[in-house]
């Protein structure tokens, strides 16, 4: 093979590469961005029921009943399958994040980046930040005290409080990511 024809054969081969390698990456984005818009719908399902007559319904307790049931599911939420849904998406955020970069020419791009930031902090942030600390005091409160009582009543409003920004904020990525995907 001539050198001329060799060096067209390197070309055609690199930019045809680099076109496959382009569409690998705008089709991983494209299917991420879409994996991902279905489970922050998820996990913004899963703090809307707790938001909204989850947490009612354990103020309609005794104290001491509502303290031992939340007690109970703040041990048995730690699972796989939460931690998939809840951490599986935020890591997935993240490679989102750098994604968001390849298509940052398009208004998808600051879609998602935006989607992404959204879920992170009003979603993994606030639960590190707020939720989990309130968590922890309400498990080392003595069951039955007055304290706990005092505490029951603090919790409840600020715990739900806390689990709205927790309920929007995934709701509000995945509204945003699948404006990236139209």
């Amino acid at each position: 093979m001539s050198d001329t024809k060799y060096k067209i054969c390197a070309y055609l081969w690199k930019r045809n590469g680099r076109d496959t390698a382009a569409a690998m990456v705008n089709h991983a984005i494209l299917v991420l961005t879409f994996i991902v818009a279905i489970d922050c719908g998820l996990v913004g399902g899963i703090f809307f029921a707790f938001s909204s007559f989850v947490m009612a319904a354990l103020g309609r307790l005794p104290p001491h009943d509502g303290i031992a049931a939340m007690n109970s599911i703040n041990v048995t939420v730690i699972n796989p399958m939460f931690f998939l849904a809840f951490f599986g998406t935020g890591l997935l955020c993240l490679l989102l994040v750098a994604g968001s970069y390849a298509w940052w020419d398009q208004t998808s791009g600051k879609l998602i980046l935006a989607a992404a930031v959204i879920y992170l902090a009003g979603c993994i942030g606030v639960t590190m930040a707020f939720n989990v600390p309130l968590n922890n005091a309400l498990a080392a409160v003595p069951p039955g005290t007055p304290e706990a009582t005092a505490l029951w009543s603090l919790y409840l409003d600020r715990w739900t409080a806390w689990n709205t920004v927790r309920t929007v904020a995934p709701l509000v990525s995945a509204a945003l990511f699948m404006a990236a995907l139209i």
